[in-house]
């Protein structure tokens, strides 16, 4: 037998070829059975007569592992440090953002405005409950005067920088 190849290694498959032709046909060695259950079921695998399903989570249990991460565009301006973030479904009030001069932290939380059934769902792809995220700064900002606003689930925070120290020579006098 030869040395199986990456491909077939990676996929469970092999090739072959036919007597007389040089086309090369995909010989599974995995079949796969499709579920007559809902659509929520997921394909098994049929392995040596046992049927094997994967560890399916409650809700509430993978809600309270971890929180969403919230992406953000950081960028600056001659005098300050922009962070943007898109919020939608979130109120302002519902917002808590922490800063030291380096690190700034933005958490929250998305809450449902209705209940829907698990199997009513055809597609469920939007984060609902708490998130965070801390970014370090890339300069020193002045944090009491830091300033932020949400316009059309758009939050945006202004982060002054602080001026850099600029070297002074002292003349001395002499008397």
């Amino acid at each position: 037998m030869a040395k199986k190849s990456f491909f077939e290694k990676l996929t469970g498959a092999s090739w072959t070829s036919e007597d007389s032709s040089e086309e090369k046909k995909i010989k599974t060695t995995k079949k796969i059975k499709k579920s007559k259950a809902p659509q929520k079921e997921f394909l098994k695998k049929e392995t040596l007569g046992e049927k094997k399903e994967p560890e399916v989570k409650k809700e509430e249990e993978w809600l309270s592992e971890s929180e969403g991460q919230l992406t953000i565009d950081v960028y600056q301006t001659p005098n300050e440090v922009v962070i943007k973030s898109t919020i939608a479904g979130v109120k302002p009030e519902d917002i808590d953002i922490t800063m030291t001069n380096d690190m700034i932290t933005i958490k929250g939380k998305r809450k449902k405005d209705e209940e829907v059934k698990e199997e009513d769902y055809y597609y469920q792809e939007c984060y609902w409950g708490p998130f965070s995220r801390s970014v370090i700064l890339p300069v020193d900002v002045e944090v009491d005067s830091a300033e932020a606003s949400m316009k059309n689930s758009i939050l945006t925070i202004k982060l002054p920088k602080i001026e850099k120290v600029k070297t002074k020579k002292i003349k001395i006098k002499s008397e």
